[in-house]
């Protein structure tokens, strides 16, 4: 006979199932998203413990998140859709399975060319 064994991990329940798809939700209406309370609305926090954050973030066609530096590493896992990041001064088109890094303190920003889904897998900070 197995037992479900629960152990707490930074608040988080180890081995819990997380259904990302109840958790996207688009925020029509402004394309460019210049503000902390604007991309507040197209981003969600799954996780977040002492070593890393995992950020789900939905932009519908054609919305911006303007290049600006952050304090931490963060990589991009496009779950669905297409869109073109900016990481320092270079851009990358990108598609569902693809991947990519942005260290600490480099300028990185995302614009969506059809409704775009994505995990943000983040340093803690």
């Amino acid at each position: 006979m197995f037992r479900k064994m629960e152990k707490v991990i930074g608040g988080i329940i180890m081995g819990n199932v997380i259904d990302l798809n109840k958790l996207v939700e688009f925020a029509s209406g402004k394309r460019l998203l210049d503000t902390m309370q604007d991309r507040q609305r197209i981003k969600k926090d799954v996780i977040k413990t002492k070593n890393f954050n995992v950020v789900l973030i939905c932009l519908e066609s054609n919305q911006e998140i303007p290049s600006r530096p952050e304090p931490y590493e963060v990589c991009f896992y496009i779950i669905d859709g297409s869109g073109t990041f900016t990481v320092g001064k270079e851009k990358y088109d990108l598609a569902k399975g693809n991947m990519i890094f942005a260290p600490a303190n480099v300028a990185r920003g995302i614009k969506s060319k059809e409704r775009l889904t994505l995990l943000g897998i983040q340093e803690a900070h």
